[in-house]
């Protein structure tokens, strides 16, 4: 009896140990830093939207944004809005990094909201020169609405060479 009670034990551990071996292939994917958006379309105040924004984030989820503040003044926000956002990345075979990303910036009866897909390189499952293209939607009162494209890059040289 004790050896078949020893005999299922160690099946038991057997069975239990060969599970495990997928969490080692998984790749935490992280982006953090500047980013820089600049928008085109939009009229009057809509049209003053471009910003940078500082935020951090691992695989999918929430941004943790650290930093926000737009380039030119407008009617459209209080000077210290509230930011939000989400995203979702993934790193393939290659080290090439892709995914999708939502900013939303929100005060004074307006909603600023950006989605786009993001690309990039993973370098030591970090994402570097990584470039966010996408549309945003302006709502509010005050001449504070619109729509457009937007190119938001992690650092400005990225942006320059996306941009010309």
């Amino acid at each position: 009896m004790k050896k078949l009670a020893l005999l299922v034990l160690l099946a038991e551990l057997a069975v239990c140990g060969c599970g495990s071996g997928n969490s080692a292939n998984t790749v935490n994917t992280t982006a953090n830093g500047n980013w820089e958006a600049t928008m085109t379309g939009g009229i009057g105040q809509a049209s003053l939207l471009d910003f940078v924004t500082a935020f951090s984030v691992e695989n999918t989820g929430p941004l943790d944004i650290t930093g926000f503040g737009f380039f030119n003044a407008n009617s459209c926000f209080d000077p210290n809005p509230s930011v939000a956002g989400t995203a979702n990345l993934t790193t393939g075979s290659t080290s090439n990094v892709t995914g999708t990303l939502t900013y939303t910036v929100q005060s004074s009866g307006s909603t600023l909201t950006l989605t786009g897909t993001i690309t990039g390189t993973a370098s030591n499952s970090t994402v570097t020169n990584g470039v966010v293209v996408g549309t945003w939607t302006l709502s509010g009162g005050n001449g504070c609405s619109g729509t457009g494209d937007f190119t938001m890059c992690q650092n400005t040289t990225t942006c320059s060479a996306t941009t010309t």
